[in-house]
């Protein structure tokens, strides 16, 4: 657990309880709208445990990062970019879920060979939020984090019955996470930044690393179809493409932690040993 300034704001990041240590790969895991770095843990453990630095960041105005939360995709990468900076991150791999796909996704067409693999994490560009969801977010947050939480599960963990668990989670990181900022309303900011990037195909043309696709099945925010444009971009610039598809919804991470935490290890571990 560490925190930096950046523009004179403290930032918060989680490090698996390890320290930053020279000559360690490492990876970078963020988190998309209306979560924080909690929703890595399994996996930023594991990897904090098995030779990695790891930093898994509250974004601005989230959880334990102060500073004003930002509006748009790209100013959330420089944001990724300045903390790797101030850290002395000369190359990552970069991880990020949902929001955070496309600020990773954004983040490495900026930093070039700075990036030695991507992973993308529940991701569809574009990725347009219904208005419906938009309005309800600004006039009634509540209500907006319960539909979130029922159309990110499949329906292998419905909001009651088995898998319940995962729901009442989903819950109370929303609420816990809204109740961090009092002056924005974190939910609507990070949707409207999703749904008005405008730079996602641009982006991966640009990326210089190979990338890895992680999909749920039966994602009902952002379906696998959504992602095949990315996809597509990205294996015609001749990027070493990888696609996983986990019979889950849009939070991987809690529906499938072992499926998600496999697919990233063994994709970083098989491409770490090609370069």
């Amino acid at each position: 657990m560490m925190n930096l300034n950046l523009a004179e704001h403290p930032c918060y990041y989680y490090t698996g309880a390890r320290s930053l240590e020279p000559g360690r790969p490492t990876v970078v895991f963020i988190h998309g709208a209306g979560h924080d770095h909690s929703v890595w843990t399994l996996q930023t453990r594991y990897f904090a445990s098995h030779g990695w630095n790891v930093i898994a960041p509250d974004l601005p105005g989230h959880g334990r990062s102060a500073g004003p939360a930002l509006e748009s995709i790209e100013a959330l990468a420089d944001w990724v970019i300045a903390l790797l900076t101030g850290l002395g991150c000369e190359q990552a791999m970069l991880v990020g879920h949902s929001m955070g796909s496309l600020i990773a996704l954004e983040a490495a067409a900026q930093l070039g060979p700075r990036v030695s693999h991507l992973v993308l994490v529940g991701t569809a560009y574009p990725m347009k939020v219904s208005p419906a969801l938009i309005e309800s977010a600004l006039n009634e947050p509540e209500k907006a984090l319960r539909m979130v939480n029922v159309f990110s599960r499949s329906t292998l963990a419905p909001p009651s019955g088995a898998g319940f668990w995962v729901y009442g989670a989903g819950m109370a990181l929303g609420r816990k996470v809204l109740r961090s900022n009092r002056e924005v309303n974190l939910f609507h900011r990070g949707f409207v930044a999703c749904d008005s990037y405008a730079n996602g195909e641009q982006a991966m043309a640009q990326v210089q690393c190979p990338v890895l696709f992680v999909l749920g099945a039966q994602d009902q925010m952002t379906a696998p179809k959504a992602a095949q444009g990315l996809i597509a971009i990205a294996r015609n610039a001749g990027r070493a493409v990888q696609v996983v598809n986990l019979p889950v919804g849009h939070h991987q991470m809690t529906e499938a932690p072992d499926g998600t935490l496999m697919a990233i290890r063994d994709y970083l571990k098989t491409r770490s040993l090609d370069h």
